[in-house]
């Protein structure tokens, strides 16, 4: 007797990203087929092989190429305002000194989260997602960390949350309070990280705002030693821990982060050889960031063949933020991640599908297509996966499917 599903995709091209499943390293499939019950795959591989199912649709894919939905695995999607103004001071040559004195940098981006509503916070960030799931977004990691105080970052966090109920998207909320140092807080950035692991961070756990921890280890940001506060008061909630690292500078940041057992270790342009060995050894996925590294006119890129060689997962992700990464195109971060700092179309599919599930640590359920897993889907009217990297300013989705949906 024949199974019931709901969907079935035949006469398709299937890029599975599962080791094993396919040829080469995308696990590709010819004249393949793919079928969804419950918003769960029940089958995925030749045609030939498919079993005796009854579905209720069926779409012809007419051998366009069927992906694990996208996954944007860091951004700052929910924000007030914007740094248009402060970027065109920049291109006139002004300082960022004078810039911060002026009232800009994130300070500005600070005090319009602060004034802005959590519904007017939801708005501005609508647009920005929708770009995303039009080509093929079907998880998206939301940071806070523009609230820099107790009653913002909720309500950041809850402006995230929303976004999933708006739009059929999956929203891995990230709790950022140890992000950059407020203006009250005139400098103790030991006093503000204090607040962050007393005051805020107990605030949003018991409120199930968050699915896990991030900081900014840097210079510029807070030390080692104050991000390490906030990992254990992160562990004390049971919330997975992620990190900004190695940005500006070799702190020890990603070394620190694999230590405790991190997701993922974010920028790395100044990882070192030590971080890297941490890495690997920990399993912590590098997360790339190429639009802020085009956006600021960064001199050193990521030590992509030496985390390559250690078998580092490596992921990639917009970074959409208002200061220093302002995309909100996964294509365009996978042409950039291959042209600048010189992966591999392969390595770039796997970073925007696979190896960003692993960052977010939903590998169990999303990034790659396998029976059991969720039903997250991207087909594009494509002749070889390496045209989502190779085309710029172009969108070849066709097909955008949701839990089966």
């Amino acid at each position: 007797m024949a199974e019931p599903v709901d969907r079935l995709w035949g006469h398709a091209r299937i890029a599975t990203l599962e080791p094993g499943s396919g040829d080469g390293a995308l696990g590709i499939i010819e004249g393949g087929a793919l079928a969804a019950k419950d918003g769960k795959i029940v089958f995925v591989g030749r045609e030939s092989d498919l079993p005796d199912v009854t579905p209720k649709e069926t779409i012809d894919c007419e051998g366009r190429f069927i992906l694990p939905g996208l996954i944007d695995c860091h951004t700052h999607l929910v924000h007030g305002g914007n740094r248009a103004a402060e970027w065109e001071m920049r291109l006139k040559g002004e300082s960022y000194e004078a810039i911060a004195k002026a009232g800009g940098g994130i300070v500005s981006t600070v005090s319009a989260t602060r004034a802005a509503s959590e519904d007017d916070l939801v708005q501005s960030a609508l647009p920005r997602l929708d770009t995303l799931l039009a080509e093929g977004v079907t998880t998206i990691e939301v940071k806070s960390g523009y609230g820099l105080n107790p009653d913002s970052e909720v309500k950041m966090l809850r402006a995230a949350g929303r976004l999933a109920e708006l739009r059929d998207v999956d929203v891995v909320r990230t709790f950022l309070g140890a992000h950059a140092l407020p203006p009250e807080a005139e400098g103790d950035k030991d006093a503000y990280i204090a607040e962050v692991c007393d005051k805020q961070l107990p605030l949003v756990a018991a409120e199930k705002l968050a699915d896990a921890v991030d900081g900014f280890c840097e210079g510029i940001a807070f030390s080692p030693e104050q991000i390490a506060r906030v990992f254990d008061a992160a562990k004390s909630f049971g919330l997975p821990l992620r990190l900004h690292a190695e940005q500006l500078s070799d702190l020890g940041g990603a070394a620190l982060a694999a230590r405790y057992g991190a997701l993922s270790a974010d920028h790395l342009e100044y990882l070192g050889d030590d971080g890297i060995a941490a890495m690997a050894k920990a399993g912590t996925v590098a997360v790339l960031l190429p639009g802020a590294y085009y956006f600021l006119r960064e001199k050193q890129s990521p030590p992509v063949a030496a985390l390559r060689a250690a078998g580092v997962p490596i992921a990639i992700a917009t970074d959409c933020n208002p200061g220093t990464s302002p995309m909100t195109s996964l294509t365009l971060t996978m042409n950039m991640a291959c042209t600048l700092f010189r992966l591999t179309p392969e390595e770039a599919i796997a970073g925007v599908t696979r190896e960003a599930a692993k960052a977010l640590g939903r590998a169990a359920r999303i990034g790659t297509l396998a029976e059991g897993k969720d039903c997250d889907l991207a087909i594009f009217d494509i002749e070889h996966p390496a045209e989502l990297a190779y085309r710029i300013g172009f969108n070849p989705l066709w097909q955008r499917v949701r839990q089966g949906r």
